[in-house]
């Protein structure tokens, strides 16, 4: 128990003090902002995908605490260079995994950020965890929705 919690410590410490994926994206094709109202979290997030749907580049800018910005960090290395319907599937595993519902097969299918699964015992801050994840899931399905509009609109 004590290495895992090590390892978790590892990983939030790393993507926070060193986030890869922290910065503003030129051409971005996506942007959505998240607020978590309850701490003053707030995100930026931006992708670029390609002509299959597929998440060719992301990042994120904004400021909050150390969990909010390692988790967006951990979700966009995941997420990057998956297609969109992959992407949202990855997000409901880890709000499951949030509500202490995922199984072993799902935290293998999270990889790195598995490591956050003990934060769904820490009830103050889950809404810190999940900030970026729900910002992606509310951007890729308002995506689909104005594909839907635009595409009934040109028929």
């Amino acid at each position: 128990m004590a290495n895992e919690r090590s390892f978790y410590n590892e990983i939030l410490i790393e993507h926070n003090l060193h986030p890869y994926h922290k910065y503003a994206l030129d051409d971005a094709h996506l942007e959505h902002e998240g607020i978590n109202p309850s701490c003053g979290d707030d995100i930026i997030l931006q992708l670029k995908l390609n002509e299959n749907d597929v998440i060719t580049d992301g990042s994120f800018t904004g400021s909050g605490c150390a969990i909010s910005q390692a988790s967006a960090d951990i979700m966009l290395d995941l997420v990057i260079g998956r297609p969109k319907e992959e992407a949202l599937h990855l997000a409901d595993l880890f709000l499951n995994m949030i509500q202490g519902k995922a199984t072993e097969e799902d935290l293998e299918e999270l990889e790195e950020a598995g490591a956050l699964q003990d934060i769904s015992h820490m009830p103050a801050r889950v809404k810190c965890a999940v900030l970026g994840w729900h910002t992606l899931e509310e951007m890729l399905k308002n995506s689909e929705n104005i594909r839907e509009e635009h595409l009934q609109h040109c028929d």
